[in-house]
């Protein structure tokens, strides 16, 4: 079945903004004496919900009460370096390469997704765009990609996601959805490889391997 919709992930996928999360998460970890991590950990270890990985790297618990504090330090400090954040180099272009309807659906809090969407130029270029409809979410994408659809009106069956990590994959399959995951992001690339999952180096690739699903 020919998927006529493409989803696409923000952060980390059309967005290049690994350094600036490493650089705020360790903002956070320093906050309650905690150690940092290079970009490389990041990106081995990085995973929802949001908490675990957090309690990984602390080594100890994370209550739901300091996972709501950590949660604002992080978006505190991510929100200082937003602005000079550029799109990934080929994600106009990318965009540009789908022949289908696109939407996108971020973990990023909503209304600020949206101004910031538009301020990089793609005004009018998807026929959603979703964020994150709470203060605190540190959970998993596949409930905001199901409802996401819905508004849309599209079936899973139709649509395919292009994301850069394990839970954008599982997102997709819990609503018949197909996924193409991309190197650039947040996962490591072996991480990525292992799930048997189409995985594509650049979002050009990405787009071409998610027109064969």
């Amino acid at each position: 079945m020919t998927r006529t919709h493409l989803v696409w992930d923000w952060n980390g996928t059309l967005l290049d903004d690994l350094t600036l999360v490493v650089s705020a998460t360790n903002d956070t970890f320093a906050a309650v004496g905690g150690r940092s991590v290079e970009a490389d950990e990041h990106r081995q270890r990085f995973r929802r919900p949001v908490s675990e990985f957090y309690a990984e790297i602390l080594e100890r618990a994370i209550t739901d009460e300091e996972f709501e504090e950590l949660d604002r330090i992080f978006h505190q400090a991510y929100r200082l370096g937003l602005t000079t954040i550029p799109l990934v180099a080929d994600a106009e272009a990318a965009i540009k390469s789908w022949s289908g309807t696109q939407s996108l659906l971020s973990m990023w809090f909503h209304d600020e997704l949206i101004p910031a969407v538009e301020s990089r130029g793609l005004s009018g270029v998807f026929a959603r765009i979703d964020g994150r409809p709470t203060e605190v979410d540190g959970g998993f994408k596949a409930g905001h990609l199901a409802r996401h659809l819905t508004e849309l009106g599209v079936a899973g069956e139709q649509a395919v996601l292009i994301g850069d990590s394990i839970d954008d994959a599982d997102a997709a399959a819990s609503v018949g959805a197909k996924c193409v995951l991309y190197t650039g992001g947040f996962t490591d690339p072996t991480r990525l490889r292992a799930s048997g999952l189409p995985v594509a180096d650049t979002l050009l690739e990405a787009v071409s391997l998610a027109a064969d699903c």
